[in-house]
């Protein structure tokens, strides 16, 4: 299901009108590229923070209504306010359908529970990335990827050259070659089950000086 925001076109420019809208419970916006010039919008605050839960939001093909002419965008960047729940400014950006666009597409952890690597073998999941920039074209961007970790044993490791992806799809860090087939994901022992110390022993040397040490005089 796609997303789609509604969105006026503003030609109030500068700070003092940012803050107005701000005050008036709205959020300034940009949308630009594609070859057309940029645009500056106004948005609801509370449309914006409807969507702001919605994993899809970040990584998906939105639908931008400005006043009435829609167009396909992606998120760019997201301002927000320092300590309220605010959003200050985003940033769009258009897409073309015939051109290949680099987007951050979320991993999905499965089979973590069943690895032999935790259920038998005393190991824990970490993960190393949650998130991959991926490159495609605007249609073909998955909404996450998963990453099955289900038959991964103790010190197994997951890297990027192992997910599986959907057509059309690329990694984008393995395009400039096997230096960058960074890890997902592995399984290793606990630290707390590594921390333990083994029992030191005292030194040999040590043990015979108190031997005798305490007896009677003949």
């Amino acid at each position: 299901m796609s997303i789609e925001l509604n969105a006026t076109v503003r030609d109030d420019m500068g700070k003092g009108a940012s803050r107005r809208l701000r005050h008036a419970n709205k959020l300034p916006a940009i949308v630009y590229g594609a070859g057309k010039d940029p645009v500056n919008l106004t948005l609801e605050q509370k449309d914006v923070q409807y969507v702001l839960p919605q994993e899809a939001f970040y990584s998906q093909i939105l639908s931008l209504n400005m006043d009435g002419k829609k167009e396909d965008v992606l998120l760019r960047d997201l301002q927000h306010h320092p300590y309220k729940m605010d959003i200050l400014h985003i940033d769009f950006q258009r897409v073309d359908a015939k051109v290949a666009v680099h987007v951050h597409v979320p991993l999905h952890f499965v089979g973590e529970d069943v690895a032999p690597g935790v259920k038998t073998e005393g190991g824990a999941v970490n993960h190393v990335v949650m998130e991959v920039e991926v490159e495609c074209l605007p249609g073909a961007i998955p909404e996450f990827i998963e990453v099955d970790l289900s038959e991964m044993h103790l010190n197994d490791v997951v890297h990027l050259s192992d997910l599986k992806l959907p057509k059309g799809v690329e990694v984008l860090a393995l395009k400039h070659g096997e230096d960058h087939d960074t890890a997902v994901a592995g399984i290793h022992v606990r630290k707390a089950a590594a921390s333990i110390e083994e029992p030191v022993e005292a030194p040999a040397g040590e043990a015979a000086e108190g031997e005798g040490e305490g007896e009677a005089e003949s």
